[in-house]
This record gives C-alpha cells, structure tokens and sequence, in this order.
C-alpha cells in the first residue's frame, strides 16, 4: 500500500480493541436506552471508593496539589508503596527508586513491556488470559506466544508447559495471580517450579498482581519477587489501587521492579503521560498510610464477594450444560459452555440481545469454549441474571 493510501500505522492496524470494554459499552447503552439488562460484564467493584480515601484527595485539591510531580509519583507514596512491599509481600531490598506509580494498573502492564521487549522477542502469555496482554506485547512490537490451560488443569500452566514452549526469542512471561478472567491462583509450589524456568532461561517476568487481597477460601496470594534476590531481579510486579479499594476512576496503577527497569518505565511515563494524578495519589497515599481502616473496608466487600461468588457457582453449575470451577481469587467465575455446540461470541450476543444479559465470550480470552461472568454486581443483578442465564441455555 503507498503511504498517501495507508490511513493507520501498521500498529495500530495490528490491535484490536477491548472486548470487556465493548460488552460493558453496549449493556450501558442498553440500559440508557430503557431496557432491563443484568450486567455481568465489568471488571469493576459496585462499591463506593472508601470515604477516608476521598477525603484525602479532597484536602489535596483544597491545599492546591494539583500541579506537577515527578514522572514516577508522588516521593511519600513511592515510599510508602516500597515500604507495603517489604513489609507485606515480602520483597526484600525494596526503595522508593524501584517503584513507579502510574494512570492505571493497566498502563503499568503497558509500560513493563514496553520497558523490556521488542520486536523479534516472545511474550509467553498462559491463556485464558486477560484480553489485553497480547495487544500490548503487539504494541510494542513483540510476538505473543499463547500457552492454554483449561479448566482440567485450574487454568494454571505447569513448569513443564512452559520450558517446552522457550525458545532462543522468549523475553518474557506474564503471570497473573489471582487470574483474571478465571479467579484461579498459583500456590508456592506451582509459582516456584515455575520461576526455577523463569530463571534458568533468564526471563523477565511481569506479575500482574492487581488482585492480590481478593482472596477465598483461606488461599495465601505469592509474590514470585519475594522467592530470591535473583527473581527480585528479573520479576516486574504490576498492580494498583482500582480493584482492592474499589478505585477504578482513579486510574492509579503500580510497578516494582529492579531500579534500571524502574528508571527506564519513569522515563517511558514522563515522555507519555507525564505523572499519574497529582491529587488522586494522596487519595492512595491514605490508603496505605491508614491501612487498618482499607483492610476493614477490604473485608466488607469481599464478605459480599463470597457470598455472591457461592450463589452465582451453585446456580450456574445447577444449569444443564453448564460446568464452572470453583474460583479463589478477584471476582470472576468462567464457566465452561462447549457442551451447547455454538461459538462464544455468538452465544454472548445471543444472550444479551435476547434475554439482556451481558457476558463477556471467552474467545477474547484465548478460551473458546468458556465466558466470563462477573460477580461485582449487585446480588439482585446475579439473581435476575442467573435466571435469565437459565432460560436461555434451556433453549439452546
């Protein structure tokens, strides 16, 4: 094509958009529109962000902290953040110098990637993934190279998985744990065999720990950082305030990493988006600093968590043609629904034009075969949902 013809970069041609985002965009605007529709597509608390948290940010605005700061955060929140780390997820040698606070947990995964590969490296990436690891590798001009693991096996790929899928091009691999789309989580024992890989081939890894206090079950959550000094090195761990303290307006994300790849995610950020909101980075500094009042306002929503997580995994594994895991993490079951014969996007539309339920299909997870539902609704969404859910299979 010559360039007077050619309207998109060859990048921007090569990523497709969000399907969460664009399932979520039209159940809203079906609701806009005056219809009845039981969402389950959003990967978003229905909890209100924790008043003492807003109240710093509002003393913020008010003192005037609404210009500039450095590139990777506000200095006290680098510190304390370095600080929760050591403390609390047991990674040692942490400084302010190794955190980066970024717009959103989201672009920190953007940034470890653009900070360590490139074009002609791999980014292995264990399916069902979160929809936009693969997008982002492509942006920064890497190849995604998909592992699967079903539900057969949790949705966790094994040590073995991975060493067979290493080649002389692999750069990184991304871990997420507790997984979203499928709330499963790694125990120590499948994380370490996993970074004795890592290691031996010398990787990066991004750890996507962005659910990290959603936790059930009594299951402990494992920070691959924290298992050496070596995995310290080459372990980038990414997160954010937007899921645990129900902050996701906030768009305010999180990345530790050793201080060159830290120094170099700074450098990407200050020539990008500048530094995450000023005054918003007080809001998390509160959370941090008055951490016995965020875990209680934790634990209120993830009593509610449970309890909606049980009753949506009886009611769906209740239903004809339906067999769902039991998940232990975030906020998400994944259902799988190969039985009925008919592609998941097609039957997500179905549902959602037909009975006003919205989910998202499992294709855009790398998961033919399953979809993914969300439980941070409303316990008379789940009910009406699930029941609608019912009626529909009953007539596939």
């Amino acid at each position: 094509m010559s360039t007077e013809n050619r309207i998109l970069s060859a990048v921007a041609a090569n990523v497709s958009p969000s399907p969460t985002l664009a399932v979520d965009s039209k159940a809203k605007a079906l609701k806009a529109a005056g219809e009845d529709v039981c969402g389950f597509g959003s990967g978003e608390p229905d909890f209100d962000t924790p008043e003492f948290i807003k109240e710093a940010c509002a003393k913020a605005l008010a003192e005037g902290q609404t210009k500039y700061i450095p590139a990777a955060g506000l200095p006290a929140l680098r510190e304390a953040l370095a600080s929760k780390y050591v403390s609390e997820n047991g990674i040692t040698g942490l400084e302010p110098v190794n955190v980066v606070v970024s717009p959103g947990g989201k672009y920190s995964c953007f940034l470890a990637i653009q900070a360590t590969c490139g074009p002609g490296d791999e980014v292995i990436i264990p399916a069902p993934y979160w929809v936009s690891y693969p997008e982002m590798a492509k942006l920064a001009g890497a190849e995604p190279k998909v592992i699967f693991a079903g539900d057969e096996q949790g949705f966790k790929i094994t040590a073995g998985q991975l060493r067979e899928a290493i080649t002389d091009r692999s750069r990184m691999l991304i871990l997420n744990s507790p997984s979203n789309p499928t709330g499963a989580i790694y125990d120590r024992e499948e994380m370490e065999a996993i970074m004795e890989v890592v290691l031996e081939h010398g990787l990066y890894v991004m750890s996507d720990e962005i659910y990290e206090y959603l936790l059930y079950d009594d299951v402990t959550h494992h920070s691959p950082a924290s298992f050496s000094a070596e995995a310290a090195d080459k372990v980038i761990t990414v997160a954010g305030f937007s899921k645990t303290y129900s902050m996701t307006g906030w768009r305010l994300g999180t990345l530790v990493a050793s201080a060159p790849v830290a120094k170099a995610v700074a450098s990407i950020q200050s020539q990008t988006t500048s530094n995450a909101t000023t005054f918003a980075q007080y809001g998390a500094l509160a959370a941090l600093e008055r951490s016995d009042d965020a875990m209680a306002a934790v634990a209120e929503m993830l009593t509610h968590f449970d309890r909606r997580r049980l009753f949506l995994l009886d009611s769906l594994n209740a239903i004809d043609g339906v067999s769902c895991p039991r998940a232990q993490g975030a906020f998400y079951l994944f259902p799988n629904v190969s039985s009925f014969g008919i592609g998941t996007d097609d039957l997500a539309d179905r549902l959602l034009d037909d009975h006003k339920v919205a989910v998202v299909p499992g294709s855009g997870f790398g998961a033919e075969g399953y979809i993914r539902l969300s439980y941070a609704t409303s316990d008379e969404v789940i009910e009406k949902g699930v029941a609608r859910f019912q009626e529909f299979c009953a007539n596939l």
